[in-house]
């Protein structure tokens, strides 16, 4: 997989071999606004694709989160429950939200960055 991949419903995933690390995108945290609660799962969890494991809390909105990818949660971002605003101010860095030990291949539909730019311009 050659860099961030993204999904239609605003996560982003990074692989490195079977370990999938994902994430709310930039678009995403931008429309939630000041990210003040996550609903976060326990690890050993098993995810299909598309399945909504957790929500995030906004001033504005609740919104749930989508696993991009098949998988069995290895490890959720603790710092998020002290500091969800990490979400707002580095949703690619620190922001992160678990991570997921793959289950099969990768999801056909998921965007590159060129496509998923082009799909949020369409939304505006």
């Amino acid at each position: 997989m050659a860099g961030r991949l993204y999904t239609k419903t605003h996560e982003w995933l990074t692989a490195d071999g079977k370990t999938v690390t994902v994430g709310i995108t930039d678009f995403a945290q931008a429309q939630l606004g000041d990210v003040v609660f996550l609903e976060l799962p326990n690890p050993g969890r098993r995810l299909e694709a598309g399945e909504s494991f957790g929500v995030v809390e906004s001033v504005k909105a609740a919104s749930d989160l989508y696993s991009p990818v098949p998988g069995r949660i290895s490890t959720v971002n603790d710092k998020l429950a002290g500091k969800p605003e990490l979400i707002n101010s580095d949703p690619y860095g620190d922001g992160w939200i678990l991570k997921l030990e793959l289950a099969g291949e990768l999801p056909k539909d998921l965007l590159d960055e060129a496509a998923y730019k082009r799909f949020t311009e369409s939304q505006a």
